[in-house]
């Protein structure tokens, strides 16, 4: 389930949303973002989950799960920086993008490509080191947090859990390319809450999770539409470790 957004410069800079029937079947959905255009994000991982993920131990043989894969930008940088990843994704077409991009980057034997519902996935049959969802978020439903509760217990202990979200605290949060501010209206603020927000929303067992990092980072993001302009956006980082 790739809930990201565009081509420019970062793979998931937030793009113009269309219209959204927020009860359209999610695979439909998904599926028909993918497969009606030609390539949807730029193929180069998000630059705040490579941050963090320069941060950590990667053991030998270290194993990933990428929840909500979209073309793959993430999985197949961390397939480069020697993880084995296991990425999952709704939409059969964003999966085989994926693929065929860990093939031309030479990465194609330390990746897994799933297409499957995040939310009746079994999982990769494995303990892992650590598991990242950038941008899980949809206009469409999301069991986001029963979705992150049952990846949680994939992580082995000492692993990590990597949340990267965007953060929409106010409307003056939205880039002008989501739609805020045209024709003189704002659009309702989508509920994107920061990491000390989300983090009791998602009901994990803080008992057997230390928080390293919940904290909003700031950066800048270039006009999906090609404008040349750049906009501050925010994003969470929420880094949890196993006990």
């Amino acid at each position: 389930m790739a809930h990201h957004a565009h081509e420019h410069p970062d793979r998931h800079d937030h793009p113009a949303p269309p219209a959204v029937d927020p009860d359209t079947d999610p695979a439909t959905f998904w599926e028909d973002r993918y497969a009606g255009s030609e390539k949807v994000w730029s193929g180069r991982v998000n630059a705040t989950t490579a941050d963090v993920v320069a941060t950590l131990p990667r053991p030998d043989g270290g194993t990933a799960v990428d929840l909500g894969c979209g073309e793959g930008g993430d999985a197949v940088w961390l397939a480069e920086q020697g993880w084995r990843v296991t990425a999952v994704d709704l939409s059969p077409t964003a999966v085989a993008r994926g693929a065929a991009g860990a093939q031309d980057r030479g990465v194609a034997d330390r990746t897994t490509w799933v297409a499957h519902d995040l939310a009746t996935w079994d999982g990769p049959g494995e303990e892992v080191d650590l598991v990242t969802a950038s941008f899980l978020h949809s206009p469409v439903a999301l069991e986001r947090g029963a979705i992150v509760r049952r990846a949680a217990g994939w992580v082995r202990p000492g692993g990590h859990l990597l949340l990267v979200t965007h953060v929409f605290e106010s409307a003056d949060d939205m880039p002008p390319w989501t739609g805020a501010g045209e024709d003189g209206e704002r659009l309702e603020i989508p509920e994107m809450p920061p990491p000390s927000v989300e983090l009791p929303q998602l009901g994990l067992d803080l008992d057997a999770w230390e928080v390293v990092t919940a904290e909003v980072r700031r950066r800048e993001a270039s006009d999906p539409r090609g404008s040349g302009s750049v906009f501050p956006v925010k994003d969470g980082v929420l880094l949890l470790r196993r006990r």
